[in-house]
């Protein structure tokens, strides 16, 4: 019998804290420090060969730090930022030039104010750079929305959407073609397992794994059990595909 193959990992959710670059507090709350060389310490390991670089609340609408990380990172690596809604089409275009990907709403700690101004910087940044839109929201408060957020060009919801109660809203995005991040199992309140497979069945292509590392302010941080669960949850086939193959899709990615 052979072994099996080592597992490859594209890392759709992580997040580095660099605090040579702005960080602005969040409820009153500072991260420490998790570098680039930190985080690829825990994460090679693993079988991660490329990843998705997220903004993070405390990082507001800093570009700097994507700036120096993205291009040291190298191939494989992009960027899910945070704009301001009067960002200018040039700057879009330009951070699009560094590999950033996606436009991030941070939506968790507050409601959502305005909707129109959501779909409009989401649907300019698609027009402008291709990028998809990513929300980090407990799905249940998206379901009044449901029908406007599905409109959008390409959603993706972080983290399970959160809580158990939102899952029969993210399965209603997700079957408009919606992506969701099998991340942050320590955050979120519900049955892990049971909302991966049915993610899953309704959509074989919608789901997408991430570290969620260093996992700032979850009650459980990011264990390398965590992928072992998604492969046994999901089986080898459907595991890979939410590893490597989908993630890459996602975000325009050769592999």
């Amino acid at each position: 019998m052979t072994d099996r193959a080592p597992r490859r990992l594209f890392d759709s959710h992580c997040h580095i804290i660099d605090h040579r670059f702005p960080l602005v507090a969040n409820q009153g709350f500072l991260p420490e420090p998790f570098p680039a060389e930190a985080y690829l310490a825990a994460a090679r390991p693993l079988g991660v060969a490329g990843g998705a670089i997220v903004s993070g609340s405390f990082q507001a609408n800093d570009q700097t730090y994507l700036e120096d990380v993205l291009p040291r990172l190298g191939k494989g690596w992009v960027g899910v930022t945070q704009v301001a809604a009067d960002c200018p089409d040039a700057e879009i275009a330009r951070l699009a030039g560094i590999g950033v990907r996606a436009v991030r709403f941070n939506m968790f700690r507050g409601r959502i104010d305005s909707l129109d101004a959501l779909v409009a910087l989401a649907t300019r940044c698609h027009a402008v750079a291709g990028w998809h839109a990513e929300l980090y929201a407990d799905a249940a408060a998206l379901a009044p929305h449901v029908g406007r957020l599905a409109a959008l060009p390409q959603l993706a919801i972080d983290h399970l959407g959160m809580t158990e109660a939102g899952l029969p809203v993210l399965l209603d995005l997700v079957a408009a073609g919606c992506k969701v991040k099998a991340t942050g199992f320590g955050r979120v309140q519900m049955d892990v397992p049971k909302a991966l497979e049915r993610i899953a069945r309704a959509d074989p292509g919608a789901l997408v794994f991430g570290t969620d590392m260093p996992s700032t302010r979850a009650k459980r941080p990011f264990e390398p059990a965590d992928i072992d669960l998604v492969e046994g949850t999901l089986g080898a086939d459907l595991a890979r595909r939410a590893f490597w193959d989908n993630p890459l899709a996602l975000y325009r990615v050769a592999s």
